[in-house]
């Protein structure tokens, strides 16, 4: 009977202790993340400009949840004619960190030009004459959405710098 209670303890503390070790032991889940967005999965909401000097640029995922990451592309777009798009150098502003975009999510990124100064038309503090477009190509997720400002108007700024947030 000895042997028997024995092994019948035996047998308990090891069930408790395996069963006290393996729901003792956290689970832990771990999703896949998620694919980074692709230009066929996104549309854009157009330019939004709250004022002369900068342009809120939103884009929104039509497709399965992705990543977006990083700073936008920008050029003057070459009236009607791609091959004459004029890049503009991007200064990113803050660190760039992942979005989740889930399906019809959005991320936006802020532009900000150097501004045209005076009336009609303007002058540059540089002394180089101002550019003006009708439309920008703002390039993400390898796409590039050719947008007008939506009051109506044109950009115009100075240099071929523009100043760029991270999407976020």
């Amino acid at each position: 009977m000895r042997g028997t209670r024995k092994a019948a303890v035996l047998t308990a503390a090891t069930a408790l202790l395996t069963g006290g070790l393996l729901a003792g032991s956290p689970t832990v889940a771990t999703a896949a993340p998620a694919a980074a967005c692709t230009g066929d999965q996104l549309s854009d909401t157009g330019a939004e400009r709250p004022d002369t000097t900068h342009v809120r640029f939103t884009v929104v995922n039509n497709g399965p949840a992705c990543q977006l990451r990083g700073f936008p592309t920008v050029a003057l777009a070459g009236q009607g004619s791609p091959d004459q798009n004029k890049p503009l150098r991007v200064v990113p502003r803050g660190e760039a960190r992942p979005v989740l975009l889930s399906p019809g999510g959005s991320a936006s990124t802020v532009l900000t030009f150097t501004p045209v100064l005076g009336e009609a038309d303007g002058y540059c503090a540089s002394g180089a004459d101002p550019t003006v477009a009708p439309t920008l190509v703002i390039g993400v997720a390898g796409t590039g959405f050719q947008v007008a400002p939506n009051d109506g108007g044109q950009f115009a700024l100075c240099g071929d710098t523009v100043r760029a947030t991270a999407y976020r």
